[in-house]
């Protein structure tokens, strides 16, 4: 253990801008994707792709960053991996073609997906019991804030200076990373340990297959495609062999230890159904504010700003109080606060005043700081030193499955909720004997009053449509509060992890 660690400070800030580089760059490349696809020429199913190599080798190498850094050392792998991260971005932004840029995306999300999960386990090596609510606090301001701050910033580079830049932002931030790791932190001792190939295997086949029936459901018209059946039914098969390897195996990729631990297993529960609503309104807002209220890109990204601020103040907050307050209560408070913004949400109409734009985001950040940070804290207060490259690894495997899945899922709702409101809606608007009277420009006797009349209703339909998964997420939250009471109820200064040399 590390508690009286030296350099606590430039460690601190060297693995932070390792977990925000990654935050970022899972999301700051949507912006600036019609700009590479004009300039590559390239079709929207290999634009598609630019985005698929990152999530699914990301995925896929998760787990592995654990098993890794116990094996080879953790200040070892987390190294390599931001050099890794560094050099491939590099390469995306000098890439002449869309299969390079696909290839070195591929490399990048291989290389970058140690980066949050290894950073998470360094900080709670190095900072004493009482400390780690503090320590979580910054940790998860990198891992929330960034997906928030990405599209602004991808945007504002795309349109300044090149879409190239969107990838050359990551260089110096992670020569800076890998010069604070080298020179500060301490390697730990690497443990001999068999590698489980079929373990390993099968939950990468099974992790890559889900993420690319999520990532190409929408494209492919999900379930009328063969291409998903093949998917879903290979992900089915390669899950079932991991379950079973893994409670037979005398030692399998994934200890079950892990799960065990009660705080632990409940907390990834959590933390999965937290990335589902997290994650999907953060993809949600945007084309709302953009497509639906007619928002110019800068205007819907100051709209989005309060909540950034909500959870930066929220995590600060929580940091403070996490060892005071019952851990219960302050995750029932933040999921609490994130069902009320939902509901508000609910509300949201074509009519909308910015100021509930403002106010729900606000508190949605709010209610989802809360919730992370102590979420995080407790969900390793309990769990041996250990297992923590390997517990970090999992939590967040989980924490962006559940952000894919939701993604995924809210999207398809929205398309099909939206369909199913237009027809439910148009069949109300007729002409009653031709006697009623339209305002311009719609009309019932003209093509262009009908096209104007059919987009202003499909406009209501979606409307509907994203209050109906508004609606579900909120439903979603509530049901995680009875599950709070399975926590182990630490308060005072008996809140303080304990630690198993």
């Amino acid at each position: 253990m590390e508690h009286g660690h030296l350099h606590r400070v430039p460690i601190t800030i060297s693995v932070t801008l390792a977990t925000v580089l990654q935050a970022v760059d899972m999301t700051i490349a949507n912006v600036a994707l019609p700009h590479i696809g004009g300039s590559m020429s390239a079709t929207l199913e290999q634009m598609d792709w630019v985005l698929t190599s990152y999530i699914v080798a990301a995925a896929i190498m998760t787990p592995l960053s654990g098993w890794l850094a116990g094996r080879f050392g953790r200040k070892r792998v987390l190294l390599l991996s931001v050099i890794g991260f560094t050099v491939s971005s590099m390469l995306c932004g000098l890439a002449q073609s869309i299969d390079q840029i696909v290839l070195f995306r591929l490399l990048q999300g291989a290389s970058g997906a140690g980066l949050v999960p290894l950073s998470q386990a360094v900080l709670l090596d190095i900072n004493p019991p009482e400390r780690h609510g503090r320590a979580m606090a910054l940790w998860g301001q990198g891992v929330v804030l960034g997906p928030m701050l990405a599209p602004v910033l991808g945007g504002w580079l795309t349109d300044n200076y090149s879409w190239r830049w969107v990838f050359y932002i990551n260089v110096p931030f992670g020569v800076l990373a890998a010069i604070g790791l080298m020179v500060y932190l301490r390697e730990t001792e690497p443990r001999k340990t068999s590698f489980d190939f079929l373990g390993f295997g099968a939950l990468s086949i099974a992790v890559g297959a889900l993420q690319l029936l999520l990532d190409r459901g929408e494209l492919k018209d999900w379930f009328a495609s063969p291409e998903i059946w093949v998917e879903t039914g290979v992900m089915a098969m390669a899950l079932w062999v991991f379950l079973v390897h893994t409670f037979t195996a005398r030692e399998p990729f994934v200890s079950p230890v892990l799960f065990r631990d009660r705080n632990f297993a409940i907390g990834n529960f959590l933390i999965f159904v937290v990335g589902v609503v997290l994650f999907a309104t953060l993809a949600l807002l945007p084309p709302l504010l953009e497509d639906l209220l007619g928002y110019p890109v800068t205007t819907a990204g100051i709209a989005m700003a309060p909540r950034g601020f909500g959870s930066f103040v929220a995590m600060s907050i929580a940091g403070r109080l996490i060892g005071r307050v019952d851990s219960r209560v302050l995750i029932g408070a933040g999921l609490g606060t994130t069902a009320l913004s939902l509901l508000l949400m609910c509300s949201y109409s074509t009519q909308m005043p910015q100021g509930l734009i403002w106010s729900t985001t606000f508190l949605q950040g709010l209610g989802t700081g809360f919730a992370y940070v102590t979420l995080t804290t407790v969900a390793f207060s309990t769990l041996a030193v250990q297992h923590r490259s390997e517990g970090t690894s999992m939590f967040n495997l989980l924490r962006n499955i559940g952000s894919s899945i939701g993604i995924a899922a809210t999207s398809a709702l929205l398309t099909r909720n939206t369909q199913v409101m237009h027809e439910r809606l148009a069949s109300h608007i007729v002409p009653y004997g031709g006697q009623i009277r339209l305002p311009a420009p719609y009309s019932f006797t003209s093509l262009a009053g009908l096209t104007a009349l059919n987009a202003e209703v499909t406009r209501q339909a979606r409307m509907i449509a994203y209050n109906d998964d508004f609606k579900l997420m909120f439903l979603m939250t509530l049901s995680l509060l009875p599950l709070l009471l399975l926590l182990r109820p630490r308060r005072g200064r008996s809140e303080e992890p304990l630690v198993m040399e």
